[in-house]
């Protein structure tokens, strides 16, 4: 195992609710409205910390365990990301494998919390959440490996770091391939549109909101704060990926990471404001379509 920088983690930690604030504050720019502040996030968290917890008589301990399962699991797989110049706070052989089963361990503690609470209205969120994420996982995994045979390295820092201009010019198809699988799985695992609406409150649409409508106060702040967390995850590993626009010094290479993450907050608010929802038969093909394109990348 080796020991990285705290600074991928930090940054993190501070900015991943004020790149749900961008996404929210661009859909309401194209909407002709003027929107909440870009803080707004930050503000309904420290709201929500402040309010008490109702709990089910129908619950138990697993429910309240729920949130907090969620939000560890990601800040575990967060000290596995780089980001920038600066490599992940720890990297170790196979750590893209831990990293997805992380995450799978914050879902599989989401699902079991919505099915704690013994309401059908849940269970229906859970199983969809479950039979998309199978879906989602094969193509995510597919993806890493593709990543880690043509980089010829086993770990998400120094894979991240190999990424350059010439890899892109020598093995193009396998990047985009894979990058384009990656769009795909973020949007299934982030439940935005066109896989899901985080906004919806429709029955018969929603799939990972439904999951977590009993949990309030501090369990649904953790819950937020994960999924803003998790968004951020994924968006820096797609960044990574992307073609690198500079290649300086560290601190140079994070301030362009940064301008980065914030023009993909865009580019999603502009995405999920010009379409919308795909059926819910559909989703399971578009989740086959990333298995496939990160298996060609594999092959390739």
């Amino acid at each position: 195992m080796v020991a990285g920088s705290f600074l991928p983690l930090i940054v993190a930690l501070a900015l991943a609710p004020l790149m749900q604030g961008v996404i929210i504050r661009t859909k309401s720019v194209v909407a002709g409205r003027q929107g909440q502040p870009l803080t707004q996030p930050y503000w309904d968290l420290w709201k929500l910390l402040h309010k008490g917890a109702v709990y089910s008589q129908t619950t138990s301990w697993i429910f309240q365990l729920g949130p907090v399962v969620w939000l560890v699991s990601l800040l575990l797989a967060l000290t596995l990301i780089p980001f920038g110049g600066f490599p992940a706070l720890s990297s170790f052989s196979g750590d893209f494998i831990v990293v997805a089963y992380l995450m799978a361990l914050g879902r599989f503690s989401t699902v079991l919390a919505a099915l704690d609470t013994g309401s059908s209205f849940e269970g229906m969120g859970a199983s969809r959440e479950v039979t998309f994420s199978a879906l989602a996982e094969p193509a995510l995994l597919l993806s890493f490996a593709a990543l880690a045979r043509q980089t010829e390295r086993i770990s998400l820092s120094p894979v991240l770091t190999a990424i350059s201009w010439s890899a892109w010019a020598h093995s193009a198809p396998t990047f985009s391939l894979t990058l384009a699988a990656l769009l795909i799985v973020l949007l299934a695992e982030n439940a935005r549109i066109p896989v899901d609406d985080p906004t919806t409150h429709l029955e018969l649409t929603m799939i990972h909101e439904v999951m977590v409508l009993d949990h309030s106060g501090p369990d649904f702040a953790m819950i937020q704060y994960g999924s803003a967390l998790k968004m951020w995850l994924f968006a820096a590993i797609i960044i990574g990926v992307a073609p690198p626009w500079h290649r300086g010094g560290p601190w140079a290479e994070t301030a362009v990471s940064l301008a980065g993450m914030m023009v993909f907050a865009i580019a999603t608010g502009l995405v999920e404001s010009s379409m919308a929802r795909l059926r819910l038969l559909r989703v399971p093909q578009l989740l086959l379509v990333a298995i496939v394109l990160s298996a060609l990348a594999v092959a390739l």
